[in-house]
């Protein structure tokens, strides 16, 4: 049996983070996974500056209601679900995450969660394990899933490494070349052409 592991935001999605920014115009929210490799370092450095600028939920939700899927990547999506069993391993947020899932046709998502205190504001994030992506695809494993893994940024390496089959979609050059033993899709053409020719 074969299963796919995919990352969100980036494959399917705009990268949430660098909307809100463009949207409040704070830069500093514009890092996402792509360019820092601590998640932790990451998420501490979104909470603090979100706080400092009295960021909270109802703002990124807002964001979050204008965001359409990357073109092409509600077909694209269909097309992998009507031939192959896919799971989204996201390092989003629950609370990001659901309103887009309808315009993607609901696919299945795990990722973590925050909390939010009687202000709307963001006070944490709970991870609903560390490195969840790499873990997720081993626990395939253990139900003897052989996994075909794809993602674009740094976060999502440590799952193509663990996966029978890794590769990137359309990563940023400094992650590529960082990992160059991934082999790379640049849309979707490619990659239903790469899981036709892994699956």
């Amino acid at each position: 049996m074969n299963i796919i592991c995919s990352d969100l935001e980036g494959v399917f999605i705009p990268e949430i983070w660098i909307n809100v920014a463009e949207k409040t115009g704070i830069e500093e929210l514009k890092l996402t996974t792509r360019d820092i490799t601590d998640y932790d370092e990451l998420m501490k450095k979104r909470l603090s500056v979100m706080d400092a600028h009295g960021v909270k939920l109802q703002d990124i939700t807002e964001v979050i209601k204008t965001i359409d899927p990357l073109e092409g990547a509600a077909e694209a999506l269909t097309w992998i679900r009507e031939r192959f069993q896919i799971i989204i391993l996201s390092d989003t947020f629950e609370e990001f995450a659901m309103p887009l899932m309808k315009k993607l046709g609901y696919p299945v998502v795990f990722c973590h969660s925050l909390s939010i205190d009687t202000g709307g504001r963001i006070t944490d994030y709970h991870l609903r394990q560390q490195n969840q992506k790499k873990h997720g695809v081993k626990a395939f494993h253990s139900l003897n899933y052989k996994v075909t893994a794809f993602g674009d940024s740094y976060n999502d390496t440590a799952m193509l490494k663990e996966a029978d089959h890794g590769f990137f979609f359309n990563p940023p050059e400094n992650v590529s070349k960082e990992f160059p033993e991934f082999p790379v899709v640049k849309n979707y053409d490619e990659l239903k052409a790469m899981l036709s020719s892994l699956m």
